[in-house]
């Protein structure tokens, strides 16, 4: 009895771990919000993936949305007089979310971002919950 006990340590170690998924640490406020929740959730929020790739137990889905056009007010140039000029930046976001097989998102990285100075960057403001600065 003792032998068989001892046989079934191995295979019971090995499940346990089996079932552990390793979450990636945050590093932005996208990732903060978004590493160990459902990817239900995620999609319901924001939308559909545009595309998806099995990689081994995990799913790689590419999201692009967040689309929204700004005006930026930029200092003139030499011409300008010191007026302020303006132009209109168009906004989107596009990360990829490793996806467990029972749906958690492991891992979100940003793929396009727009940057803003001294704030957050979209993706961060739009996906993250980010408010400027």
């Amino acid at each position: 009895m003792t032998l068989r006990i001892a046989a079934a340590l191995p295979f019971a170690f090995a499940l346990s771990l089996a079932g552990c998924t390793t979450i990636s640490p945050a590093t932005n406020a996208v990732e903060s919000r978004w590493n160990g929740q459902p990817a239900g959730t995620f999609f319901a929020q924001f939308g559909p993936p545009i595309s998806d790739v099995q990689s081994g137990d995990s799913t790689l889905y590419t999201w692009k949305g967040g689309y929204r056009t700004r005006r930026v007010e930029t200092a003139g140039g030499e011409g300008a007089k010191g007026k302020r000029a303006t132009r209109t930046q168009r906004l989107s976001c596009t990360v990829q979310l490793t996806v467990t097989s029972d749906y958690v998102i492991r891992s979100i990285r940003t793929i396009s971002d727009v940057s803003q100075p001294g704030g957050p960057s979209w993706c961060e403001e739009f996906l993250g919950g980010a408010k400027g600065a």
